[in-house]
């Protein structure tokens, strides 16, 4: 039987690793359309030798892995990386706006929650599904909501947190859709993923954003933008050919002020992951996009890897 003696000095070393760790941990996202985008253990492996020691994947790479995490523990082990979390997509049910897909929803999400659980991860990020032509009503908000709540409820059991990640194209886009679902949900259970990149091409400035929701958020991606979109475009974009056309790049291009991003997280004692994320890299390798922006999170945020 678990004694509250037990229990006490269990949270308390808890909290102790908790605050032994770095205020910002830094990890990067690994599907780089230009050469990562098909070898997930070469992608670990180069962003290893770009200098990232945790890595951010997708559910789809691991099929294989889904009832044996040791073995892919192992496998990640001998790389040098670990993860920082594994989001959902792909053959995942993703129509959170739809309650007939609700119970099916969590079914899937609790069983992802379970596997990265048990990789050592401390949180679950997720993508909603694709947009659809007359974008999302004030009814999918309100069912969105319904389901993040019951979702983040049950992650929060399982000791993990549950981020829910704004994205250009999908039913969770803007900020009347950032607002409705974070104001309609618990922020004890249902926390934000807020993506440099995508936000400023929606239209919104990711540093007034941060310093909205300040501690509502537990995870950035970390992108740029052309220098033009500072504060925010001032048209959406449609969907891109991001080999051709590409509209996020690697930190430094000045679409995004990053120093002020991180002023504030300091000024509030923010904690949490900063993941740095490029959709393709059209232009180098995407080991030396990594690079660079390593580079600049280590020299201009003086953030150490």
């Amino acid at each position: 039987m678990l004694t509250r003696r037990v229990f006490l000095a269990g949270a308390a070393a808890a909290g102790l690793r908790a605050e032994s760790e770095p205020r910002y941990r830094v990890g990067i996202t690994t599907n780089t359309r230009g050469g990562w985008e098909k070898d997930v253990f070469l992608s670990f492996r180069e962003a290893h030798e770009a200098g990232y020691s945790y890595v951010e994947s997708f559910s789809d790479y691991f099929g294989d892995y889904l009832d044996r995490p040791h073995d892919l523990l192992q496998r990640t082990g001998a790389i040098g990386v670990r993860f920082e979390t594994i989001s959902n997509g792909g053959r995942m049910e993703t129509h959170f706006e739809d309650p007939a897909k609700h119970e099916k929803i969590i079914e899937q999400h609790m069983h992802l929650v379970s596997f990265i659980k048990r990789l050592g991860c401390d949180h679950l990020k997720i993508n909603t599904g694709p947009r659809r032509p007359g974008g999302t009503t004030g009814q999918d908000l309100k069912n969105m909501a319904v389901v993040f709540n019951l979702l983040g409820q049950r992650i929060s059991g399982e000791g993990l947190k549950f981020g829910v990640h704004a994205h250009m194209w999908t039913q969770f886009e803007n900020r009347r859709e950032i607002d409705s679902v974070l104001g309609s949900t618990d922020p004890r259970h249902v926390w934000f993923v807020l993506d440099t990149g995508h936000i400023t091409m929606a239209g919104i400035d990711p540093v007034e954003l941060t310093r909205a929701l300040g501690h509502r958020i537990i995870e950035f991606h970390l992108k740029d933008t052309q220098p033009e979109y500072r504060g925010g475009a001032k048209q959406r974009r449609e969907r891109n050919d991001a080999m051709k056309d590409p509209i996020f790049f690697e930190l430094g291009k000045g679409g995004v002020d990053f120093p002020a991003i991180k002023a504030h997280l300091d000024q509030i004692g923010w904690r949490g992951w900063l993941t740095v994320e490029l959709d393709s890299s059209p232009y180098r390798p995407p080991k030396e996009s990594a690079r660079i922006s390593k580079h600049y999170i280590e020299s201009v945020l003086g953030i150490p890897l």
